[in-house]
């Protein structure tokens, strides 16, 4: 099975950068097909821990080609910054493949990805401010910087110039602010060409390429599919399709070429900026989720908003992306509970709902229906295969199992790269 998808399966932060670890042997290319960096993954090798956000976690595998395909959103600074550190540390970057189509975030997407949140006031999105939003704007509308027009002057300053012609009547007469040069603009993309050079390549044909040699590709999405922009709860989203339907368009590939979908989904819920949230907690488990699941942003380091697990999600996850298979991060995060509770439907205007509800309405009103299941008070983390597991650990894993729509192939009992439990 050589085509491979890995993805969040609830609002991100699932640990998807693990499940990619944890199949890094098997791996030849490990790609992003979506997203900007206000993404990040976070591995633990050898108990030293790693942060990615544009490179793709398939980086820290010997042997495993990273590629950032045409459908990311690049910020070119950030990405050169991360390449830096990671060498720094040791981590041999040279393989990196960067498609010559993917977009280019520049200091205006930034500068009005900013002031536009705050312009919004009481109706902010939670953007991460890195102008991701923006950057796919000028995508869809056709005026756009890509990778490849840093190697051209001429289209490069036409384009730059199209874009400010727009931008700059928007800083200055709606916002307030300061209008940007074109020139400040191409000095600072100008600055990137000659690092970025050398990472350049048909991205899309490498795939299919490999793909047609039986290599093993990885599709590493990143945040997750309730923050896919056409079916995650819209409009508190990202700008890009993290679902499973957005490796084609995202990486140039065929839909008959993808064999196996993960789902990356934790045995609690989290999600970061705002929107609906039907099993948040705002009480003492709450705060004892967070603090045990360290659960801070990894790019922003803004605290998540913790919950219970939430099946109605998940089966929603395994419909919307045709889930092969999930795999449940931080089961040793619930050793702290005699009891944990499970959602396994809403309740919407008094009636029992259990799949995902249609409208924005409908899901803000939502409130949860719980299963209590025993908990086991012990620490699993030594726990290498399900038998090792205590019998109510096992019990909470196979109901939500039963309760979430596709078997589960693994589960994660610990942040390091061993503390993980294959079950198929």
């Amino acid at each position: 099975m050589p085509a491979i998808v890995v993805l969040g399966a609830q609002w991100g932060d699932e640990g998807k950068g693990k499940a990619t670890d944890l199949l890094g042997s098997e791996i030849d290319y490990c790609v992003r097909y979506q997203g900007g960096n206000n993404a990040g993954h976070t591995i633990v090798v050898n108990g030293e821990k790693f942060a990615t956000h544009l490179l793709p976690s398939g980086v820290l595998t010997p042997g495993c080609t990273p590629v950032i395909a045409n459908g990311v959103v690049l910020d070119a600074r950030v990405l050169l910054t991360e390449v830096d550190g990671l060498e720094a540390r040791g981590v041999d970057t040279s393989s990196l493949l960067l498609s010559g189509s993917a977009h280019l975030i520049t200091s205006y997407h930034t500068a009005i990805d900013k002031v536009t949140e705050r312009f919004l006031g009481k109706n902010q999105i939670g953007t991460t401010g890195r102008g991701i939003g923006p950057a796919y704007a000028d995508k869809i509308n056709r005026i756009g910087v890509r990778v490849a027009d840093v190697f051209d002057e001429k289209i490069l300053a036409a384009k730059v110039e199209a874009a400010l012609e727009v931008k700059n009547h928007l800083l200055v007469k709606v916002y307030n602010r300061r209008a940007i040069s074109v020139d400040e603009i191409l000095e600072e993309i100008g600055g990137y060409a000659e690092r970025l050079a050398p990472m350049v390549a048909d991205t899309s044909l490498v795939l299919n390429q490999a793909l047609d040699e039986e290599k093993v590709v990885l599709f590493e999405g990143a945040q997750a599919t309730m923050l896919d922009v056409d079916h995650g709860t819209y409009p508190f989203v990202t700008s890009s399709n993290p679902i499973a339907g957005g490796v084609g368009a995202g990486a140039g590939i065929g839909p008959k070429r993808i064999d196996r979908i993960i789902g990356v989904i934790k045995a609690y819920t989290t999600r970061v900026g705002a929107g609906p949230f039907p099993t948040e907690l705002f009480d003492e488990d709450g705060d004892k989720l967070r603090q045990i699941g360290a659960e801070f942003g990894t790019t922003t380091g803004r605290p998540r908003r913790c919950g219970w697990y939430d099946a109605v999600i998940a089966r929603y996850a395994a419909r919307v992306n045709g889930l092969t298979e999930f795999f449940l991060t931080k089961l040793d995060c619930l050793g702290e509970w005699d009891e944990i509770p499970v959602c396994v439907a809403y309740e919407v205007d008094g009636e029992r709902v259990e799949e995902m509800p249609m409208t924005q309405t409908e899901f803000h009103h939502a409130t949860p229906v719980y299963e209590m299941l025993p908990g086991w008070r012990e620490d699993i983390s030594g726990c290498r295969t399900f038998e090792d597991l205590p019998a109510n650990a096992q019990a909470y894993v196979r109901r939500l199992e039963e309760l979430s729509g596709a078997p589960f192939w693994g589960i994660g009992v610990g942040p390091g790269r061993e503390e993980s439990i294959v079950l198929r």
